[in-house]
């Protein structure tokens, strides 16, 4: 089926693949490579048979054990033992190691430690294909444990439900970490598949040439439409779960008893029945040995990262802006749900590369109507997606990292718990563990809002869980001008961009602005001057502080009222000029008090305007428990204008 020259080169890649493992092992035994390392030593011929029939431009996905599939795809070894040695120079700039090897201009999106992480974003890199109608293929792939895991099963059922180019490709290595697969599973991955109506394909992964086979069979389907496809490669490794792993959970003759399956020895038959010598075969692998030896060498005479160098790569620099003039009062008036839609209009139109995607975005326009009439007008750029949080935020990551700008709906803030992984483990980490090499414009729009008896479960402000994970940008508008400015500046930032609606606010009316309206991230807004108070807030609760300013106004108490507008990054500047001048400073938001951003503001005020200080810094939000669902007891938990004067007067009482 291949030609000789094709037999000798996997030969070469799956013993690039073995020396470069067992030089590892060596490494990492003399304490060269520091932390965890996971070696694919038996598994070479899975690795190589999978990416035969990639293009360049194809993508990958990894799992912890994922040198093989990057050296498979092309990577340099030289750069990935760099990369474990923690150099500078390496693939990641000394960033990510031996569990989260990528290089997004390669297509490989990252091995990762996070077992099914990478299979949502395969589904995204496989959107992104789709949607470019460009033939690319991604290729997820997984360990036997996998399954276990949710995101498998939203990953699956989404590629299948929009029949998506993307492959399945399971290593089958007999053990998920240190359990027999038999012990694991209750139903074959076979069976799982066709309960998603996916094609599963089995093959011995032992062999590279009927892998390879089997996956040029299954990537020409997947180019031609066919949707994706579940390919179980039955193989094994030979070392333990990770180097220094007792293995008192197989027998040492099970070990021997693959280990005589060897893939290499038996390609080598191979390569001998289709008229190879001897000779050629052994200077084969005397080349890789002097590469892969030559490679070990440079990568110790590199440098380590400077640690002045220590943030470089959290965030991208966004576009610099000056903060627009606010709309004139006689401006046409629209409501905050009005600003969403146009917002989102306006980056579609102006940007091929956005799409919209979430829970009923599409036809039913959002729960609230906010996208309603998109899809007619943008046809498969706004599309719906099934109830999976894991697999749409999961999309929006590995679209992102294929260069789209998603823009993902989270339909509940509460709703997080769910889906954390994909934004606290890989869009916010990705950028940093890649050296900077990887794109993730990646906007996650939701919404909350407590004051209407919805409960525990949907009521909850948690923009302080978000704002403490780096590389994430928190974003919470108060007025409708702000949300058609924030949200587009939002969707053209090449960072995550978390964008929290307050659902309250979806009628609120305001001045509309120019179409050309883009508020910096970043900025706060001074909304009302005063000399005797400060008052910092954020969202719906903005205007519950206005209101309470000009309630004492009529007191004889200044208060100047500063809408954070984004909590991730926060713009302290402002906050600390107008300490200087009223010397009291109170915060109020609507999460609950202890560990709020509160805190985090009275923390820093409290370093950098210490001595501007005539009173203790006050915080008024939330009582600290779950949300109510009764009327009355929600109006207890729920700080209002009320709370917030009063606070206001204790201050200046000081």
């Amino acid at each position: 089926m291949f030609p000789v020259a094709d037999l000798v080169e996997m030969h070469r890649r799956m013993l690039l693949i073995r020396g470069f493992e067992q030089r590892v092992a060596v490494l990492y035994r003399d304490g060269e490579v520091p932390g965890f390392v996971h070696l694919s030593i038996g598994q070479e011929a899975a690795a190589v048979g999978a990416c035969w029939p990639l293009r360049p431009a194809d993508v990958i996905t990894s799992t912890h054990r994922g040198h093989g599939h990057c050296l498979a795809k092309g990577l340099d070894p030289l750069g990935m033992f760099a990369e474990l040695m923690g150099r500078d120079q390496g693939t990641n700039r000394g960033r990510g190691g031996s569990m989260h090897i990528a290089d997004p201009k390669l297509g490989i999106f990252g091995a990762n430690g996070i077992v099914a992480a990478g299979l949502p974003i395969a589904v995204g890199a496989a959107t992104a294909a789709q949607l470019r109608a460009d033939g690319g293929v991604a290729v997820a792939f997984f360990g036997d444990g996998a399954p276990a895991q949710g995101a498998f099963h939203e990953a699956l059922n989404l590629a299948a439900v929009w029949q998506l180019p993307v492959v399945f490709f399971c290593e089958n290595n007999g053990y998920a970490e240190f359990s027999p697969a038999s012990t694991q599973h209750a139903a074959s991955l076979e069976r799982r598949a066709a309960g998603y109506g996916i094609r599963h394909v089995a093959v011995d992964g032992n062999d590279v040439v009927a892998t390879a086979a089997a996956m040029e069979d299954v990537v020409l389907a997947a180019r031609a439409g066919s949707g994706p496809a579940v390919v179980e490669a039955a193989t094994y490794r030979w070392h333990g779960h990770y180097e220094g792993d007792p293995q008192r959970y197989r027998s040492p003759e099970e070990v021997r008893d693959w280990e005589a399956r060897d893939p290499l020895l038996a390609h080598e038959g191979r390569l001998r029945e289709a008229g190879v010598a001897d000779d050629e075969i052994k200077a084969l692998e005397s080349s890789v040995a002097d590469e892969l030896d030559g490679a070990v060498e440079a990568a110790r005479r590199l440098s380590a990262p400077a640690p002045a160098t220590l943030n470089d790569f959290v965030v991208r620099a966004r576009p610099t802006r000056a903060d627009p003039p606010p709309p004139p009062e006689d401006a046409p008036v629209f409501r905050t749900m009005d600003a969403i839609h146009a917002a989102l209009e306006a980056e579609l139109i102006s940007d091929e590369r956005v799409f919209v995607a979430g829970i009923d975005v599409a036809a039913g326009g959002n729960v609230f109507g906010l996208t309603r009439g998109l899809a007619d007008q943008f046809g498969a750029r706004v599309r719906d997606t099934p109830i999976s949080e894991t697999a749409i935020i999961g999309l929006g990551v590995g679209a992102a990292l294929a260069g789209m700008r998603p823009v993902v709906e989270l339909m509940y803030l509460d709703f997080l718990g769910v889906c954390f992984d994909q934004l606290l483990n890989q869009a916010a980490k990705l950028p940093f563990m890649t050296g900077g090499a990887a794109e993730m414009a990646l906007t996650v729009r939701t919404q909350f809002g407590a004051g209407r008896s919805s409960g525990s479960q949907h009521s909850q402000s948690l923009e302080a869980l978000l704002a403490h994970v780096p590389g994430l940008s928190v974003v919470m508008p108060s007025t409708p001008a702000d949300t058609y400015g924030l949200l587009r500046a939002a969707i053209q930032d090449p960072n995550p961009v978390v964008f929290i609606e307050n659902r309250l606010l979806y009628g609120m009316k305001g001045p509309q602005p120019p179409p050309d309206h883009i508020v910096p991230i970043g900025t706060s807004a001074v909304l009302r001057a005063g000399t005797d108070a400060t008052v910092v807030s954020i969202s719906r609760m903005v205007h519950e502080a206005v209101a309470a300013a000009e309630r004492v106004d009529d007191e004889g108490i200044s208060v100047e009222v500063i809408d954070l507008r984004t909590v991730a990054p926060l713009d302290v500047a402002p906050i600390l000029d107008s300490v200087h001048k009223t010397g009291r400073l109170l915060i109020a938001h609507e999460a609950v008090v202890p560990f709020g951003i509160g805190a985090e503001l009275a923390a820093t005020v409290a370093r950098d305007g210490f001595w501007d200080l005539d009173a203790p810094i006050e915080r008024i939000g939330a009582a600290a428990t779950p949300p109510p669902y009764a009327p009355d007891l929600e109006r207890a938990w729920l700080p209002d204008r009320d709370d917030i004067a009063d606070a206001i007067r204790r201050l200046v009482a000081v």
